[in-house]
């Protein structure tokens, strides 16, 4: 993990307008269901939901930015309002620059929460990198956060009041 003092980690989610997030292994447990007929199933947190309706009613954009292309995580992102949903997306970083032009935003005004290789790029280019307590170990070397939690198991949550409590104190 990036060593940051805790003042320096406040003013990076001081900054914060838009967090972004992988899916399997961040909103997921990373596990992959199928049924009998090959359809995939995925297991999403009802808690991170919540967290995530709690930031966007703040008035942080929330975006999602899938390799996966799983109609699940759509149907995920449409249910809970989000309005930026890309899915099947291997070079995530072109994604996340769009969005950000898209939104008038810097790459400094974003916290990204990845958990595997895919992830650091856009995790070496953002403001405020953050991972999962369970990512691969490569991720650890690009972040400033790391959750308690693992993924799909409330580290969404996590990330979102720490979020929003840094808003509180502001």
């Amino acid at each position: 993990m990036i060593n940051i003092s805790e003042t320096e980690l406040q003013s990076r989610l001081s900054q914060v307008k838009l967090l972004a997030l992988d899916v399997d292994g961040v909103l997921t447990d990373g596990g992959l269901y199928y049924t009998e007929s090959g359809e995939e199933l995925k297991k999403f947190n009802v808690k991170d939901g919540m967290g995530i309706k709690l930031l966007m009613r703040s008035g942080i954009e929330v975006a999602i930015i899938s390799a996966n292309s799983s109609a699940a995580t759509t149907y995920r992102a449409k249910k809970l309002g989000m309005k930026h949903c890309y899915i099947g997306i291997e070079d995530k970083l072109p994604v996340l620059n769009d969005l950000c032009d898209r939104l008038n935003l810097s790459l400094e005004q974003v916290a990204y929460v990845g958990d595997d290789i895919t992830d650091i790029p856009i995790l070496q280019a953002i403001g405020c990198p953050m991972t999962v307590a369970d990512a691969i170990a490569e991720n650890f070397k690009h972040v400033i956060y790391v959750t308690k939690m693992s993924g799909g198991k409330g580290a969404i949550r996590e990330v979102c009041h720490l979020i929003l409590d840094n808003i509180r104190s502001s």
